[in-house]
Formats: C-alpha cells, sequence, structure tokens
C-alpha cells in the first residue's frame, strides 16, 4: 500500500559513488519510491572531472529534476556526499530537507594517500579520486563542517583485505568509521556490511528512511557510534 500522500511534496536525490552508476541505487530508490518519495537516481560521470566541476554541473542538473515546490532531501554513497558538500559549501538549496551519507570519506580515506601515486590509479578513479586523500590538498577535509542537517551510516566490514591493512580499523574497506564522521552531523551509525554494498543493504535502506522521516536514526535495532 502506497504512502504517496505523505511525501508528495518531497524529492529525494540519489547520488552514487566512485566509479559507480545509478544502478548502484536502484534498491533505494525502489524502497523510497514504495514510501511515497518523489525519487531522482542522479547518474554522472564520477571519473571525468574534479569533485569541483562535478559540484557545479551535477548537482544542478538533479535538482532540476524535482518539482519547484517540492522539499528536497539527499541520499549520498561515498563520493556523492563529497559532492554534495562541495556545493553547498558555495551555494544554498531551496527547501533543503534531511541528507543521509552512506561510508563517505568527510575526511578523506588514507588508502588513496597510499595508493594515489600507484601507476593506474588515476586511470581507474579520475581527478576526483585523487582529491579524497587526508592530506592539505584534500577535498573533504578542507570543506568544514556541516550547516545542513545530515546523518552518517558508516561499515564495519571490508571484502577488501588489502585495502583495509592501509585503514584505522573499525573500516568499511575503503573508509575507516572514524574518517565518515563530519562536524555538525545529526547523527551517527554503524552497520556491518561494506563499502561496495553499502547502499543496496536493508538495514541501511531502512536506517536512511527512517532519517529523513525523523532526523535520527532508530538506534533500537542498531548500534551506535
Amino acid at each position: 500500500m502506497s504512502n504517496s500522500h505523505i511525501h508528495a511534496s518531497e524529492c529525494v536525490i540519489l547520488l552514487h559513488g566512485l566509479a559507480r552508476s545509478s544502478d548502484s541505487m536502484k534498491e533505494m530508490e525502489s524502497s523510497l519510491s514504495s514510501e511515497g518519495y518523489s525519487v531522482v537516481n542522479h547518474d554522472y560521470a564520477s571519473r571525468k572531472n574534479s569533485i569541483q566541476v562535478l559540484a557545479a554541473e551535477e548537482i544542478p542538473a538533479a535538482l532540476s529534476k524535482c518539482k519547484p515546490d517540492e522539499k528536497i532531501n539527499f541520499i549520498t554513497h561515498s563520493l556523492g556526499g563529497i559532492v554534495l558538500r562541495q556545493y553547498l559549501s558555495t551555494n544554498s538549496i531551496q527547501n533543503l530537507g534531511r541528507t543521509v551519507m552512506l561510508g563517505p570519506p568527510n575526511k578523506g580515506s588514507q588508502a588513496t594517500d597510499k595508493l594515489k601515486n600507484v601507476p593506474g590509479y588515476k586511470l581507474i578513479n579520475g581527478p576526483a579520486g585523487m582529491q579524497l586523500g587526508t592530506d592539505v590538498e584534500s577535498v573533504p577535509f578542507n570543506l568544514g563542517r556541516a550547516e545542513f542537517e545530515v546523518g552518517i551510516i558508516a561499515g564495519t566490514r571490508s571484502i577488501n583485505l588489502i585495502l583495509s591493512t592501509m585503514l584505522p580499523n573499525p573500516d568499511d574497506g575503503k573508509v575507516s568509521v572514524e574518517n565518515t564522521k563530519l562536524e555538525g552531523m545529526a547523527d551517527h551509525i554503524t552497520i556491518p556490511v561494506s563499502h561496495p554494498f553499502i547502499m543496496k543493504d536493508v538495514k541501511a535502506i531502512n536506517q536512511a528512511i527512517f532519517f529523513l522521516k525523523n532526523g535520527r536514526f532508530n538506534k533500537s535495532t542498531e548500534q551506535s557510534s
């Protein structure tokens, strides 16, 4: 049974991660649609441009797909959250509601520090992938605190044991739990899932929807941090 009358005036923009496509957010899209939200599952060429260019081009493109009077929410995976933060650092969004970030490298990733000079890394991950380290050139590290309502879901399992050796534990194989955190965030929760699968995880999807509705996560069912 649809709850479309409840969220008819709310749009949720989905922003996938690095080297991914909108297909990776299909489960999230389907769940949100069944809850009655209007959903924009925005596809973008994440490896083509810098984070600054992606923010300037892709966020307005996604916003244009929501109706003018709708409240605007975001659910992002990994790089998608940093692209949104970059945009919000210099722009405001009218009717901005809530944001949920899944596995965001909000303080960068130590794995990028160690791998960005390896031959082929830039070819695979593009200009944006090179900007996700923890050094002074790191884009996320320099974006400052959240001035918007955001909840963050971090994974604690890894299927990439090589990358995990480069990260402080606990981690999701790409980002440590600590580095997902953001000053000014409204809530933070961990779930036992790895970085490539967090956006498809049923618990993560349910928690994301709970945050959109309540401005907090459902701590009665999960371990918080």
